[in-house]
C-alpha cells in the first residue's frame, strides 16, 4: 500500500510539470513587441530552441533578451536550421513579451540581416 501512495504521487507531481511546460502563462500573447540585437548564443535544442539576443538599453547598456522559440523539428520543417541565426548575426526580433516586463520573450518571427523573414509557426515548407 504505501508503495502505491508513493507511485500515485509521483504520477500527480509529474503530471503538473508536464501540463505546465506548454503553458504560455509568462507570455503576453495579446501584444508583440520588436527588437533589435547581435545574436550573443543559439541553443538548437528539444524540447524548445533559445536565443539570446544582446539588446541595447535606454540608459546606454547592453541587456540580454532570453527568447524561447519551437522545437528544432518543428522549425526545420518551417525552413529553418541550426544555422539559421549564428553569433554575431545582427537581427530583427518580434516576440510576444514576458508579462513581467523581464527580458525575455516567446519567439514570432525573425528578420535576418540580407531581409529574409523567418517565421516561428506557419505552414510547413516540407510536402
Amino acid at each position: 500500500m504505501n508503495k502505491l501512495l508513493v507511485a500515485l504521487w509521483l504520477v500527480l507531481a509529474t503530471a503538473g510539470v508536464a501540463a505546465a511546460h506548454h503553458s504560455f502563462a509568462p507570455f503576453d500573447v495579446t501584444t508583440s513587441k520588436t527588437i533589435n540585437g547581435t545574436v550573443k548564443q543559439v541553443q538548437w535544442t528539444n524540447p524548445h530552441t533559445w536565443v539570446w539576443l544582446d539588446v541595447s538599453n535606454a540608459k546606454g547598456g547592453v541587456d540580454t533578451w532570453g527568447i524561447e522559440g519551437m522545437s528544432p523539428n518543428y522549425l526545420a520543417r518551417r525552413g529553418w536550421s541550426k544555422n539559421t541565426l549564428k553569433v554575431g548575426d545582427k537581427v530583427t526580433v518580434e516576440i510576444r513579451p514576458m508579462k513581467d516586463g523581464s527580458t525575455g520573450g516567446m519567439f514570432v518571427q525573425a528578420t535576418l540581416a540580407n531581409g529574409k523573414v523567418m517565421k516561428m509557426t506557419g505552414e510547413p515548407t516540407e510536402p
